[in-house]
């Protein structure tokens, strides 16, 4: 005999999380690897701190990196590398999704 109020099986709600979890491209791994380099499509990785080479995804998050990490160098905005300008194609395509969708479906 089972003790009351315990579901004896899962939720239609748990097993969608579970096959949207193990599909989805969360950035990590060789799967998001083009995402975070700033390489092909672009990515998330636009700017690149001309100090350390650390990528951020805009100016904001750039210059908060710059102020924690490099306090004692003053912040010039015009040093940092677009990542999107210099190493993505110039070749036009239909639009690409980001890091959210899978190829293993």
């Amino acid at each position: 005999m089972t003790g009351k109020a315990k579901p004896k099986k899962h939720t239609a709600k748990e097993i969608q999380a579970k096959v949207d979890a193990a599909t989805t491209n969360r950035g990590g791994g060789k799967a998001g690897i083009v995402d975070r380099t700033g390489q092909s499509k672009g990515g998330h990785a636009k700017f690149e701190c001309p100090l350390c080479k650390v990528t951020a995804p805009d100016i904001k998050t750039m210059q908060i990196h710059h102020e924690s990490k490099h306090p004692k160098i003053p912040y010039d905005e015009s040093k940092i590398t677009n990542l999107h300008a210099v190493l993505a194609p110039v070749v036009e395509s239909k639009a690409k999704p980001g890091v959210r969708g899978s190829l293993k479906k």
